[in-house]
């Protein structure tokens, strides 16, 4: 199993870097323009996400990313220093009250588009799966 890491300080800004890791493991890897595409949206989500609401911004606390390819998986790790929060008790971006809202939608979209998604040390780790060939 290759296993491929990036740490980058929480800052909005940085998400450059992990859009150039991404860039890097797709050549690396061959993905398809498909799955890159939804990789590219679910990963850098989940990157935004622990740095603003795991990390809340702080520059001094760290996300890691963690690309670990297996058999006919391409897995991506995203931890931060947060407290974590409550990954089973999430309002849904399409009812209705919530449509208008600006925010909440990024766990909804990560989980359509990753083939899997698991939450780890509550919500601190979160683990996007996405079937290859």
């Amino acid at each position: 199993m290759n296993a491929i890491k990036i740490e980058i300080p929480s800052l909005s800004e940085n998400i450059r870097m992990i859009e150039s890791f991404i860039d890097n493991a797709k050549e690396e890897f061959k993905l398809e323009d498909d799955i890159y595409g939804n990789i590219m949206i679910a990963v850098t989500e989940a990157v935004n996400n622990a740095i603003k609401h795991g990390n809340k911004n702080d520059k001094s606390k760290n996300v890691a990313l963690t690309l670990k390819l297996m058999d006919h998986r391409i897995c991506f790790v995203v931890e931060d220093e947060g407290p974590g929060f409550d990954f089973l008790d999430l309002p849904d971006p399409t009812a209705p009250e919530n449509i208008a809202k600006p925010g909440g939608r990024g766990i909804f979209l990560m989980k359509h588009l990753c083939d899997e998604v698991h939450f780890h040390e509550e919500g601190k780790i979160v683990e996007l799966n996405f079937y290859i060939n």
